[in-house]
């Protein structure tokens, strides 16, 4: 990357970060801290104003109107098979919004970057209907979003069925299968839940506010601290 072009990246996750600390930024742009050291000075000394707080971090005093830098090849079509696989496997909303961001960024690229777009051979296909993926997904996500309860009629991998009551909290994708991880209310701990297998959902007017020991960074922490986090490959069975 050019010396140029780190800069500006550098002023862009300063941008996006109230505070973002020089370890962070040297393993986002792939150089040392010591480099990281330097690029922030010569920024300062240029104008940009950055200010530093000892063991908390950088950040921009005041917001910058920078204009975005233009995407690279590589940027395209990591932003084309990103929305194909949004498209195939994130529901029917993210799938339309994906689509969205593509036709925007086709129509403002130079030309040689959008026959990127349409020469790509990168794909991401699911055949026929899921009702997992174009319903179930879309109302989870709400759900996420407005901390509401949900109820679920859900099939365990044993066949039997079970009805439960629980905060929502986060979405994961196993490359062919969503699974909802939530707090239930009926085993008082963290479940997963794989949505192919949840065969009734309703969205209650119920509401949740995050308690501690039952937060998805607490459901993260335990899992790490188990050696069970999300381990490539795995197949939950909910």
């Amino acid at each position: 990357m050019r010396r140029a072009d780190r800069l500006f990246q550098l002023v862009q996750v300063l941008r996006n970060k109230r505070f973002v600390t020089a370890r962070e930024l040297a393993e986002r742009l792939e150089v040392s801290e010591r480099t990281i050291y330097r690029d922030i000075q010569d920024l300062s000394l240029s104008g940009v104003p950055v200010e530093g707080e000892a063991g908390v971090g950088y950040h921009l005093r005041y917001s910058l109107d920078i204009p975005p830098l233009m995407f690279t090849a590589a940027e395209i079509e990591a932003l084309l098979v990103g929305a194909r696989m949004l498209k195939a496997w994130g529901g029917s909303e993210l799938g339309s919004s994906a689509q969205s961001v593509l036709d925007k960024v086709h129509a403002v690229i130079p030309a040689e970057l959008r026959r990127h777009l349409e020469d790509s051979r990168l794909f991401a296909l699911r055949f026929g209907p899921r009702e997992d993926i174009e319903t179930t997904l879309d109302a989870c996500r709400h759900a996420i979003a407005k901390q509401r309860y949900l109820r679920l009629h859900y099939q365990r991998a044993n066949h039997e069925d079970s009805q439960r009551e629980v905060k929502p909290l986060g979405l994961f994708f196993w490359g062919n299968v969503w699974t909802l991880t939530a707090w239930c209310e009926l085993r008082n701990d963290f479940r997963t839940f794989r949505l192919d297998r949840i065969r009734q959902l309703e969205t209650l007017e119920k509401t949740f506010e995050e308690s501690p020991g039952q937060t998805l960074v607490d459901f993260v922490t335990l899992m790490r601290s188990q050696h069970e986090a999300f381990p490539e490959g795995s197949n939950p069975a909910g």
